[in-house]
């Protein structure tokens, strides 16, 4: 089917000429649980808008957006790639993202940027773990969705089991806009056939042979005609709930109006901009069919960047709100949401809420309060890149020349700057020591972590400054792995790495009040004093504030107020260099109740001094607790083994949370400590000869045992 052509079976309802530039466009990822088929089906939608001219295939590592060595070794997307393609006149910016946890920031920083989704769910599998991450991920930045059951064509794919699923576990409202025509291999009983679509009430079918080029229309077979009316009913009942408009056409229809397919198209499309419905559809991506009707639903249901409201940011020196709408007659403004590092350079990846970028501009860069320069522009397609010479509003393009940019950063006019809100990220939670074979590349050993800190937001290293040995951090084993094999493979270092370890954080045991710092000392020729009084207490703080909840109830005078920011910070910097056990303080709260100063002789080196003084003293006082990363698990697996793994699991001090059935497999659902999970997908294929599956994803910290706190302290 040509892409540019409109005729054709799915099309009847899809605007061939979108009436302006942003109309025309689409900024869409693909999310899912790993394995559901998300990369099979980006593979299939580039070849059939004509974006590549051979299929690629995960199992032979020949896929166009999985193009790292290590995705095309394992089969798996590690970081999210973007490619732009046309269908129906319509420009779709596509970003495949990864589905293993250890890779959700590259979900978070996709999903900040898009104005739509399709997320995948395989058939068989149905809602798993990491497909409810995703979700609530899409929740949180408000992104509307359309579902796409895979998968049709395996052994025990089913549309009705995974729709109740999509329902029932992600607390969504999904309607069915087509559904299957059979389920399960060819040549097994009521094999998957085809689709029948139940806005024009027509069956669909199309061939492996011809990779699904030709899609042939025919009447819906008449023993599925019933159940077919039952999920036309469903479609338009779920409909009419969520739109208002939609219920009076359809209480006319019911007395015996025309109910026409435009009007269905158009109360989805409303329905799921704003976010109060999912369209669901089906098909199996490896074997060719209902790829292009999902192409047709991305553009008929999702937004356009013009379908969004207006980005929300501050004045970066007033503080006062501003709004930017999606448009080219505003000043320009984009965020900076991904970096990739080359041979080359950096390239940027920016979305562009308003106005125009131009290559050789010079934007202003809010965070960092420095200009920028834009060298040059590009549409990407995965690791190819196509020069332009401009971007508007609603574009995502590739920029290389930033210098100061990070991942969050926003780019815009220097006389109309803008700051907007930056993308949260989790923290890590395994770490291991690196250090260089060749003890004369520990200077290079340093630009390449800097190098990749830049690109991921979730990999942090630091040197300790006792021991002078270099540690990075990251979400997990595979990470860290892949983070190590970059660094061999692209930057050509030669590294020994010492074994993954948890990172701990730490909090107090009890409240300790009025612990007084004082920093009485001759420094020089200048004497220096200083007094801060302090109460402590141990307070979780909420997700994405800060760890350290500060407060001022100084009275006004004990101590000049040019000097409490000083304060703040050291008491900051105290937290996170570390508490008794050396890892960083967490879920504390500190109070600032008296202090003393002299005219003379107080600065801010003297009130350092004495902040880091009364937190030390009331550290000690207030005793630490060790916590631990405990990590979410599901486990799948067959009967026969469901006594093995959870045996296991009690080894290993977890705490079985719910247990499940899912088609023919069991679900285990359970909270582990990080400590007790390394090398457990060795373990748990041993214990299920090769059969189970598991996800893990971080949770929360947790108060480890007694006993750990006393290895680590030497007692």
């Amino acid at each position: 089917m040509d892409s540019s052509d409109t005729s054709g079976p799915y099309c009847s309802e899809v605007d061939p000429a979108p009436t302006t530039a942003l109309a025309g466009i689409r900024n869409i990822g693909i999310i899912a649980h790993i394995d559901a088929g998300k990369t099979t089906t980006t593979e299939r939608i580039l070849f059939y808008t004509h974006t590549i001219h051979k299929m690629g295939d995960v199992d032979r590592g020949s896929t166009t957006t999985d193009y790292l060595p290590e995705e095309r070794e394992r089969g798996i997307t590690i970081i999210s790639a973007a490619i732009t393609c046309k269908w129906r006149d319509y420009t779709v910016n596509i970003i495949d993202t990864p589905g293993h946890v250890d890779f959700t920031a590259e979900v978070e920083r996709s999903l900040r940027v898009l104005d739509g989704t399709v997320v995948v769910f395989s058939a068989v599998e149905g809602v798993e773990a990491q497909s409810e991450t995703v979700w609530r991920q899409a929740t949180k930045y408000s992104v509307p969705r359309i579902c796409f059951i895979n998968k049709m064509d395996r052994i025990g794919g089913d549309y009705d089991r995974v729709f109740e699923e999509i329902k029932e576990r992600l607390e969504s409202n999904p309607v069915p806009v087509v559904m299957p025509i059979g389920a399960g291999p060819e040549g097994s009983m009521g094999q998957f056939r085809g689709l029948i679509d139940l806005i024009q009430m027509k069956a669909f079918y199309s061939s492996a042979e011809d990779m699904g080029d030709k899609v042939t229309e025919a009447p819906i077979p008449e023993e599925m005609e019933p159940e077919a009316e039952l999920w036309r009913e469903r479609l338009l009942n779920s409909l009419s709930e969520a739109d208002e408009e939609f219920t009076e056409a359809y209480m006319a229809h019911l007395e015996g109006a025309e109910l026409t397919e435009q009007m269905i198209h158009r109360a989805l499309r409303r329905a799921t901009v704003a976010a109060r419905i999912q369209p669901v559809l089906c098909g199996s991506s490896f074997k060719y069919v209902g790829v292009q009707r999902l192409l047709d639903a991305v553009l008929q249901y999702l937004p356009s960047p013009a379908e969004k409201p207006p980005v929300v940011g501050i004045h970066p020196k007033k503080g006062t709100e501003i709004l930017r709408k999606p448009s080219i007659q505003e000043p320009f403004c984009g965020l900076v949401f991904k970096i990739t590092s080359d041979q080359h350079g950096d390239l940027s990846f920016v979305r562009i809420y308003s106005g125009t970028l131009s290559s050789g501009d010079r934007p202003l860069n809010t965070a960092r309060d420095k200009k920028e320069v834009c060298s040059r522009l590009y549409h990407i397609a995965a690791d190819e890149r196509i020069k332009i010479d401009e971007a508007t509003a609603g574009d995502i393009v590739g920029v290389v020349g930033l210098k100061e940019a990070r991942t969050g950063d926003t780019l815009c006019e220097t006389a109309h700057p803008i700051l907007l809100e930056k993308i949260e990220f989790p923290e890590t939670v395994m770490s291991m020591s690196i250090e260089p074979v060749n003890s004369a590349d520990k200077g290079k050993l340093a630009d390449t972590l800097a190098s990749l800190a830049r690109e991921d937001p979730t990999f942090l290293y630091k040197v300790n400054e006792e021991t002078g040995q270099t540690i990075i951090s990251g979400m997990g084993e595979l990470h860290l792995e892949i983070l190590k094999n970059r660094m061999i493979r692209d930057f050509t270092m030669k590294v020994h790495v010492g074994r993954p370890r948890v990172s701990y954080r730490e909090t107090i045991k009890k409240a300790v009040k009025r612990v007084t710092g004082v920093c009485q000392r001759i420094s020089g020729n200048q004497e220096l004093f200083a007094k801060v009084t302090i109460d402590i207490e141990p307070e979780a703080q909420p997700k994405g504030a800060p760890v350290v909840k500060f407060v001022n109830k100084c009275k006004a005078g004990d101590i000049p107020t040019e000097f409490i920011p000083v304060i703040e910070q050291t008491l900051r910097e105290e937290a996170k260099s570390g508490g008794k056990t050396g890892y960083p303080l967490v879920d504390l709260k500190v109070t600032l109740v008296d202090g003393s100063y002299d005219d003379h002789a107080s600065n801010d080196v003297a009130f350092r001094f004495a902040a880091a003084d009364a937190m030390t003293k009331a550290l000690e006082e207030a005793g630490p607790v060790l916590l631990e990363p405990i990590m979410k698990l599901e486990v799948v697996t067959p009967d026969e083994s469901l006594g093995n793994i959870t045996g296991d699991l009690n080894a290993r001090r977890a705490i079985i949370t719910g247990t499940g059935q899912r088609g023919r497999l069991q679900v285990i659902e359970a909270q582990a400590p990080l400590e007790k999970m390394f090398g457990y997908s060795t373990a748990v294929r041993s214990l299920s000869q090769g059969r189970a599956s598991y996800s893990m994803e971080p949770l929360h910290y947790a108060a480890a045992p007694d006993s750990m706190l006393e290895v680590i302290l030497g007692n």
